[in-house]
């Protein structure tokens, strides 16, 4: 079982914790991690473009010359996908690339998400946090206190405004609740910051 030293905003340990081995000790599989991630990208897309087909695209209502007779190919409008200009065949056309996966699969790729971050010791327990008002510069101070230089996400079991709009600002840093912790977030960043009462949370919903 995965036990983690618990620091408060100062940096100071002020205790420890034992980590569920279901949730934070699992193997991580890479081949689910990567279903997930591809899931959520597919999700971020868009999917606004369009392409006009003969039917959207303008002119063309004159049949450009007469059926017989004139030694050429028949045509009924200068718009057909044969002329420059004319409409596009099968272009892409606006849609939704979202599609989920099993939620068991869901379930496994975020328990494996969180046991990688654990392996490479890029986790750290949090007791708690807490703003008093929203200060980015305070914000950098607890990230320099626990020692995080680089990207980091932050997850509390109830996210207060303060905490959310002080860390906004600084690039690379992201604040969410328990509940929307999900894999794409966990992996981009280089650091995982978790409440205790996060931690509970999570253990709560995915140690069943």
């Amino acid at each position: 079982m995965p036990k983690l030293t618990v620091l408060d905003m100062s940096g100071k340990q002020v205790g420890d914790i034992e980590l569920s081995e279901s949730v934070f000790g699992i193997t991580p599989n890479e081949a689910v991690l990567h279903e997930a991630v591809v899931m959520q990208q597919a999700s971020l897309r868009r999917g606004t473009h369009a392409t006009k087909n003969r039917a959207a695209v303008s002119g063309g209502g004159k049949k450009p010359w007469r059926q017989k007779g004139t030694g050429r190919a028949r045509h009924g409008s200068i718009r057909s996908p044969l002329w420059v200009g004319g409409g596009t065949v099968f272009g892409p056309q606006p849609r939704s690339y979202a599609y989920k996966l099993p939620k068991k699969v869901r379930r496994l790729a975020i328990k494996s998400a969180l046991s990688s971050k654990v392996n490479d010791s890029e986790l750290i327990v949090l007791d708690e946090l807490k703003m008093e008002q929203p200060k980015t510069r305070e914000m950098v101070q607890v990230l320099k206190n626990l020692g995080v230089d680089r990207k980091a996400l932050i997850v509390a079991d109830q996210v207060e405004e303060n905490a959310e709009l002080s860390a906004r600002n600084i690039p690379g840093v992201k604040v969410i609740p328990a509940e929307g912790l999900n894999v794409l977030d966990v992996l981009y960043h280089d650091k995982l910051i978790l409440t205790r009462g996060a931690v509970n949370r999570i253990e709560e919903v995915f140690g069943q």
